[in-house]
């Protein structure tokens, strides 16, 4: 949700995210935001409750995870006014979890006045690299 810009860390902060501001599906998966500044976001997200039938942690589960932190950082970055809604993703999975938790870093790779381009790269506890979503979002003015 966007907000004003003398709101906007403490609406964007980690404690707020976590209490409801990160969504259902979200919190319905286990996704807890660890950081959230203007230069990148992070979160963790189990691997237990987000597998496919092999055991393995679900491309889609990675997609959500993904499009969470690059979605909420856009608005956390949007110009005044404006509200970022996603119009590209894209995953590329080069590994999988089986248990424990995964980490998810997002990075902003352009940030415009009409579009914001987000990296996400998503890690099993053992460093090895799961997915890399990229995610773009288009600014359009609120209503």
């Amino acid at each position: 949700m966007p907000v004003h810009s003398a709101d906007r860390d403490a609406f964007y902060s980690v404690e707020k995210l976590n209490e409801g501001r990160r969504g259902d599906l979200a919190e319905r998966m286990g996704i807890k935001i660890t950081e959230c500044t203007r230069e990148r976001m992070s979160a963790t997200m189990p691997v237990a409750g987000n597998t496919q039938p092999f055991g393995l942690v679900h491309g889609g589960a990675y997609v959500v995870l993904g499009e969470t932190l690059g979605s909420i950082h856009s608005n956390y970055l949007a110009p005044e006014g404006m509200v970022a809604v996603g119009v590209d993703i894209n995953a590329t999975h080069t590994g999988s979890a089986t248990e424990g938790e995964v980490t998810a870093v997002c990075i902003p790779v352009h940030v415009g006045k009409s579009l914001a381009v987000h990296e996400i790269v998503i890690t099993a506890e053992n460093g090895r690299r799961c997915s890399t979503v990229r995610i773009t979002n288009f600014y359009k003015p609120m209503k």
